[in-house]
């Protein structure tokens, strides 16, 4: 028989746990951010074929998901459940770092798409079991938000480290003249990953204790009668397809702002002050979540952040050439949002695998944020694979010459198209049927 989890974490848990978050942002952010752009413009392999590289290598990576999580759930070693994975991934990201972040020119698309894809899968690796092992630590309604808010809080960390890199080669005057202001990023940053990872790894398997399974959730259900339950969670689905347009409004931005930023803006100085401010407030911002999570609940409160994004994107027609305040107002704002996209969401997760648990699904957290990361790569790869192909159709380029009609084409593309996405996601969300009522009676049920 096991024994639930405690209600309240002890704090040097709760940092040991989010502790990896900060290096895997230091490694994730470039893989979302500068990687695209950078070997689409610097390494000369065009916005189209790297947005198919990267659709192709997100799509492969997302098939091995499922499995990892399966596996997480399903084998017991003398280490755990969680632990075996989070080292095994150590190797795969550190390599693929190595190969991405560093490149020897010139880089065929083949070479792309196998260290995209080893970057991606090692990315799995670590994250699935993370988020897992996390989800169990306790089964508490509002204490899961608090796990949820400390690995968070450590990846912004990580997110902004990263984002602060150019700005800080450029303030100690360490670029290398031989490669781009992208390059040079891409270079600290392998190197951080390198010393940062492991560290955080060894603290997190050192420190952090495994919870056994639930009590009564020992025998696991058989495969078909597993994805019947999979299938019959309705809260699950309901979030899963949330998330997933959510996802994609996110994704888009993300994925353009070095364009948007530099022929729209023409600000492209201040990229690393917009981002800083954009994940700072983030940070800034989650206090404030948890705190209507708590009175208000996680769905509405989640809702509530994404209008507040749309509100923000809204503006971004009004703005031009050097409108500096602006658009740092919409990093504010769109930042301090995305708190509680990292935290709430993740949060309901853990919430849904208690409905499965209840119906005999033998606590199988790592399948569902398996099937959770699935949906965040099929998001960002959507983005990608939406946004690249049409900037080649609104004849973007690289020297800056673009005429008035492609800038407002990318402005559209940076913030019109997302403003659709999140107002799927916020109807889909906004009377989410799981509250703190009903998870509080599945965890009785559980434990009886």
């Amino acid at each position: 028989m096991g024994r639930s989890p405690p209600s309240r974490v002890p704090l040097v848990t709760l940092i040991a746990y989010g502790l990896p978050a900060l290096p895997a942002a230091v490694f994730g952010l470039p893989l979302l951010l500068y990687l695209p752009a950078f070997y689409a413009v610097d390494l000369g392999l065009g916005f189209t074929i790297v947005g198919a590289v990267v659709l192709a290598a997100r799509l492969l990576d997302v098939a091995a998901d499922p499995l990892i999580g399966w596996a997480g759930d399903r084998f017991d070693t003398f280490y755990g459940r969680r632990r075996p994975w989070l080292i095994a991934s150590l190797p795969v990201v550190l390599l693929a770092a190595a190969f991405l972040f560093r490149p020897s020119a010139p880089v065929s698309a083949g070479e792309f798409l196998f260290w995209a894809f080893a970057g991606y899968l090692g990315w799995s690796l670590m994250t699935i079991p993370h988020q897992a092992w996390g989800a169990e630590l306790s089964s508490d309604y509002v204490e899961r938000n608090r796990i949820m808010a400390a690995r968070e809080i450590f990846g912004l960390l990580g997110v902004v480290l990263a984002a602060a890199i150019p700005t800080l080669l450029a303030a100690l005057d360490l670029d290398d003249p031989q490669r781009s202001e992208a390059g040079d990023a891409l270079h600290a940053l392998a190197w951080l990953v390198f010393i940062l990872l492991p560290l955080a790894g060894l603290l997190l398997v050192a420190i952090v204790p495994e919870p056994v399974r639930a009590a009564g959730t020992a025998a696991a259900a058989g495969w078909q009668a597993g994805m019947r339950l999979l299938a019959g969670n309705v809260p699950f689905r309901r979030l899963l397809v949330s998330y997933l347009f959510n996802g994609v409004a996110n994704g888009l931005p993300a994925s353009l702002i070095v364009l948007y930023v530099t022929h729209v803006l023409r600000l492209e100085a201040y990229l690393g002050v917009f981002l800083i401010a954009y994940f700072a407030a983030g940070i800034a911002g989650m206090p404030l979540w948890l705190k209507l999570a708590r009175q208000h609940g996680k769905h509405r409160s989640w809702g509530l952040a994404m209008i507040l994004t749309c509100a923000a994107f809204a503006l971004v027609p009004l703005l031009g050439p050097g409108d500096f305040y602006g658009y740092l107002a919409v990093c504010l704002a769109t930042g301090l949002a995305f708190g509680a996209d990292l935290t709430l969401p993740a949060s309901m997760q853990a919430d849904a695998v208690d409905v499965d648990t209840a119906a005999g699904g033998s606590q199988r957290t790592g399948l569902y944020f398996a099937l959770w990361a699935m949906a965040t790569k099929l998001a960002l790869a959507l983005a990608v694979g939406i946004a690249f192909p049409l900037l080649d159709l609104l004849d973007v380029r690289v020297d800056g010459s673009n005429p008035e009609g492609t800038r407002i084409g990318l402005g559209m593309l940076y913030a019109a198209l997302p403003i659709a996405f999140k107002v799927v996601a916020i109807v889909l969300i906004w009377n989410f049927p799981l509250d703190r009522a009903t998870q509080e009676a599945l965890r009785r049920q559980i434990e009886r």
